[in-house]
């Protein structure tokens, strides 16, 4: 009779185990698995909701997990010379300039402190308080009515999510309502055009957007650091946007201009979606029309960040060393290119050194260097990608342990006809590089090397100006090549250029 008993209470917690195992959707399970020891936090959120009444909470904080271990903080601590972390906090003290006066007295405490990078993932931190608190938070914001006509999906990505990028995780939505309720109350009508200006206005008045080079290793600031500082870069700002947003129930995106395609550089801008669920593209940082604003340059690729997983992602796709590093690692954006500029399909013929490779990326020149902005897939010696912006150039490239490697020659997308530029060394002339204001202004007794792109940068002469240059003339100039004129006091922001048959010339 003992071994009955014994039987029956092993089946019952087999099947108790086995039941609970069930609880949770596979991809849910999936992550609550890579929780390890914080497991139990995430569970306690789901219980909470489904002891509720709210269905959709539970589908909310479901959601959440769901697509939680792609996510992580970037942040840092500040340590001494034997590596002890000193206890530092900027948002300790009331204003930023205070608490930099306070770090100048930690320098002068500490020998030789130093920033240290530090990065923690989202499925190992995060509590069910924190969770709980924001599904709840993100409900109410979307009663607004800048929202209420929001399904459940797209209130899922732009009203939902607790981050917008990789900034450290704070309790944000409640502060930021309160600091920033202004901007929707009192007001006769329901007018997210008008939420926006009056939000370009406060910005203006209490932020500086500057180009900021931070000391310490933070790629982000987070929600209080925003507020805290008042200054930032182009990414900070697209953040702080989201999140004022989010905060008053008005449902936004981050979007990433990963690499310029005809400059140097990147940006970033947000996407708020009006009270009839119309896209309204928005750039707090610009002087001129950042409501409904366009792009002043060509981008390599317009990315929507969402907090989904998205499936047609290249890292769902292959393992992730097979992937240049960048956006293209992540799987959490939207092409969205065509909403912000012309875009063609470009089409690239590749030559036969990347037999075993399955996949082509497209580069842009930005830095002077060639950089990794798009892929598809290679199909008999050819690789077409989609929705490429117009007015740019690419070369197709393959990468192959680790190195990006020529799988072909660069192809003008021109805005109305395609330019394979396969260099003709056979048929070489002569050119002349006039001066081009916004481009191009000789500088005196400085030296100017001409190159022309034939799977490398290849040397075709140096030239030295005098104090009267406004042109250089050079000699034996391969016809249909890509070109780059370069000085001797260059600060990577030169842009290739073709020539055509009338000398005229064409920058990308």
């Amino acid at each position: 009779m003992k071994h009955f008993y014994k039987l029956t209470l092993l089946f019952s917690i087999f099947s108790f185990n086995s039941f609970s195992q069930k609880l949770y959707q596979p991809d849910i399970e999936a992550v609550l698995k890579k929780a390890g020891k914080n497991r139990t936090e995430l569970e306690k959120a789901i219980q909470y909701f489904q002891k509720g009444k709210d269905p959709l909470k539970l589908k909310a904080v479901e959601f959440l997990i769901a697509n939680m271990d792609i996510h992580h903080s970037a942040n840092y601590y500040w340590q001494d010379s034997t590596g002890t972390k000193i206890p530092f906090n900027e948002l300790d003290y009331p204003d930023y300039t205070t608490s930099q006066q306070a770090l100048d007295s930690v320098r002068k405490q500490y020998k030789k402190i130093k920033a240290k990078a530090h990065l923690y993932q989202d499925i190992d931190t995060i509590t069910s308080g924190y969770l709980i608190n924001n599904v709840e938070q993100a409900f109410t914001a979307w009663k607004s009515p800048y929202a209420k006509h929001l399904s459940f999906d797209d209130f899922c990505e732009y009203l939902l999510p607790y981050r917008v990028s990789v900034e450290p995780l704070e309790d944000w939505r409640g502060l930021y309502r309160e600091k920033f309720k202004a901007l929707t109350e009192n007001r006769t009508s329901v007018n997210t055009e008008r939420v926006l200006s009056a939000a370009v206005q406060n910005f203006r008045e209490n932020f500086n957007a500057n180009l900021v080079i931070r000391e310490e290793p933070l790629p982000r600031l987070s929600a209080l650091q925003l507020l805290h500082r008042k200054e930032g870069a182009c990414e900070d700002f697209a953040d702080l946007e989201v999140l004022r947003l989010r905060s008053l129930g008005i449902p936004s995106a981050l979007n990433v201009v990963p690499y310029w395609a005809t400059s140097s550089g990147r940006h970033f801008l947000n996407t708020a979606f009006d009270q009839e669920n119309k896209p309204v593209i928005y750039d707090v940082g610009r002087k001129d029309k950042p409501v409904h604003a366009t792009l002043i340059r060509e981008p390599s690729k317009v990315l929507r960040m969402t907090y989904a997983k998205q499936k047609n992602t290249l890292a769902n796709l292959k393992n992730l060393n097979d992937i240049p590093p960048g956006f293209m690692r992540t799987q959490n954006y939207l092409d969205v290119t065509g909403d912000f500029w012309e875009v063609r399909d470009v089409t690239c013929t590749l030559n036969d050194t990347g037999d075993d490779q399955d996949i082509v990326y497209a580069c842009v020149f930005n830095y002077l260097a060639w950089r990794p902005t798009w892929w598809a897939r290679k199909k008999d010696n050819r690789a077409v990608f989609a929705n490429m912006s117009k007015g740019a150039v690419y070369l197709p490239m393959y990468f192959i342990k680790g190195r990006t490697k020529p799988a072909g020659y660069p192809v003008a997308a021109g805005y109305y006809n395609e330019m394979v530029l396969k260099p003709d060394t056979s048929q070489a002339r002569d050119i002349t590089i006039e001066q081009q204001e916004g481009y191009l202004i000789f500088r005196p007794y400085k030296k100017y090397k001409l190159f022309y792109w034939d799977n490398r940068w290849k040397l075709i002469a140096e030239q030295k100006t005098n104090v009267n240059t406004n042109a250089l003339l050079f000699n034996n100039v391969p016809q249909n090549a890509l070109l780059l004129l370069v000085p001797e006091y260059s600060q990577k922001k030169e842009r290739p250029f073709i020539m055509l048959e009338n000398n005229q010339r064409v920058w990308f």
